[in-house]
């Protein structure tokens, strides 16, 4: 854990020199301290501090090896451009040992790159396209949105249906919910393994925006728990590419987004997802909670939880060249 810190305050593997025998981790480490150290002299980020907790999740023995998973609080202390700010991240990784001339050494590494892994595989997103294609792009899943409670959508009941006023997107809510449950989950919603979507689907919801409850999991965006094993919520409550259909399509009303083209643009509440492929589908989402000091966002993720991490991912092991983002701006009124 010394040198894991020292690295990240570095950007150098050689304190690993002697204790770390697997080239493969060796070669992604050394290639994520990169990027993050050229970002950082693009940035202007001067001499961050670093501090990292590590606890053992579990441990697994054998005559000849043994393999641990361990849990790493990552914080790291930036000043940059003399406004000074922490990011936090929470990651796992599993390491293989075995013992040679009564010395422990390091033979394996395996991070767990949990923003990869889809949720649903591609039903999801093709579920939700599938809805607004029927409805000629959005145009009558417009005419249904209103202002529903949650768990309720007011259209199907014409006497509830009248707005008596405009709903404000409360960006301060979002911040503040995002801040309070980035590293444990809130017991009012089902946790999931995958659960960046969920998080940020919750994030968004505490700032008033509303649910659109049609209660068909393919359509309209909505959370109603687990009733008997079954799953009640919609794919684009908590699949980030399903999610990513559902913001692009345009909508008079409710809960909707408009796709802008850089980072700059978003503000606090607003949305980044993350295609670490480069094949259309979005496989990570995460939300807008704080800016650095040239207005860039901080953002908040969970699956592996962040709170006020650098929008562009670089310091990922999902992150790859053919990396592409798509930035949603949520409206300001519903």
């Amino acid at each position: 854990m010394n040198c894991f810190n020292q690295a990240e305050i570095d950007r150098r593997l050689t304190v690993f020199d002697g204790l770390l025998a697997d080239d493969d981790h060796r070669w992604r480490m050394e290639e994520r301290l990169k990027r993050l150290h050229s970002r950082e002299l693009a940035r202007g980020i001067l001499a961050p501090q670093s501090e990292i907790k590590a606890s053992l999740v579990r441990v697994h023995e054998s005559s000849s090896e043994v393999s641990v998973l361990i849990a790493l609080h990552i914080k790291r202390t930036v000043e940059h451009r003399g406004r000074i700010y922490t990011e936090e991240r929470l990651e796992q990784e599993r390491l293989w040992l075995v013992k040679e001339n009564e010395r422990w050494r390091i033979v394996r590494v395996e991070p767990t790159v949990g923003e990869r892994r889809p949720k649903y595989g591609t039903e999801a997103a093709s579920g939700a396209l599938a809805e607004h294609r029927s409805f000629g792009g959005g145009r009558e899943a417009a005419r249904s949105e209103s202002r529903p409670l949650p768990f309720l959508n007011h259209a199907l009941l014409p006497r509830l249906n009248e707005r008596e006023r405009a709903v404000t997107y409360r960006r301060d809510l979002v911040a503040a919910y995002a801040d309070q449950w980035w590293k444990l989950p809130n017991p009012s919603y089902e946790p999931f393994e995958v659960n960046c979507t969920n998080y940020v689907s919750q994030c968004i919801f505490a700032g008033s925006a509303p649910m659109n409850y049609t209660g068909k999991r393919e359509s309209g965006w909505w959370y109603k728990g687990r009733s008997g094993g079954a799953e009640l919520w919609s794919y684009s409550w908590a699949v980030s590419n399903a999610l990513q259909v559902y913001l692009s399509f345009p909508r008079s009303r409710g809960f909707r987004a408009q796709s802008v083209d850089s980072a700059q643009e978003l503000q606090l509440g607003d949305v980044i997802m993350y295609d670490w492929s480069g094949d259309g589908r979005y496989q990570h989402t995460t939300i807008v909670t704080a800016f650095d000091a040239d207005g860039m966002p901080l953002v908040n993720a969970n699956t592996v939880p962040s709170r006020h991490r650098y929008w562009d991912y670089r310091d990922s092991y999902a992150w790859t060249e053919r990396t592409r983002y798509r930035f949603y701006h949520i409206a300001d009124t519903f």
